[in-house]
């Protein structure tokens, strides 16, 4: 019996959720308040990780969900995404929530925290071309910076890490960089 990694089955959860959810954005009330998709750099190196190990392009998709709560001049939301590497390295399911902040003149800033599952490696030594990142769960953050033109359609360039937090040994970390492009409902 073949066993399915957990990243395989959030993928599939994510993907029938997306499916379901899709037509609930044309209510006045929409569930999704933004749907992003870009293409990252995988792995990137001399940002917060500090060292480079596996290699590739992942593709990102994320969803940020409506309530929001004001703060700090901002709005908070919940967000759930995935991020997917092409060369067969770590890629993960991610949940937790953003703060953004607009500028009437379309300009936003976006910094997000939550958890992420991977399907990389936690502590083999024998794959020293993989990130050890000592744990199945890790902590994510994120930035995000951008701009909306007519009113829905937003580039913008975002930066996520995700680690353990040193609280397990392996902490290799992990950075992506890239862009995105998110239309609004």
């Amino acid at each position: 019996m073949k066993v399915v990694s957990p990243v395989s089955q959030l993928s599939l959860f994510f993907i029938f959720l997306l499916l379901i959810l899709m037509p609930m954005v044309t209510y006045a009330e929409p569930l999704i308040s933004e749907v992003r998709l870009g293409l990252l750099g995988h792995d990137v190196d001399g940002l917060w990780s500090g060292s480079r190990y596996e290699k590739g392009t992942d593709f990102n998709a994320e969803l940020v969900f409506s309530p929001s709560w004001p703060l700090w001049g901002g709005q908070v939301r919940p967000n759930f995404g995935i991020t997917i590497n092409d060369s067969g390295d770590t890629s993960k399911v991610y949940g937790g929530g953003l703060w953004e902040y607009s500028w009437n003149n379309g300009f936003f800033v976006v910094i997000g925290g939550g958890l992420a599952v991977h399907n990389g490696e936690t502590d083999d030594a024998n794959k020293r071309n993989k990130k050890q990142l000592g744990s199945p769960v890790l902590f994510r953050v994120s930035f995000e910076t951008g701009f909306t033109m007519a009113k829905r359609h937003r580039l913008s360039v975002m930066f996520d890490h995700v680690s353990n937090g040193y609280l397990a040994d392996p902490n290799d970390g992990l950075d992506t960089l890239g862009i995105r492009y998110g239309i609004l409902f």
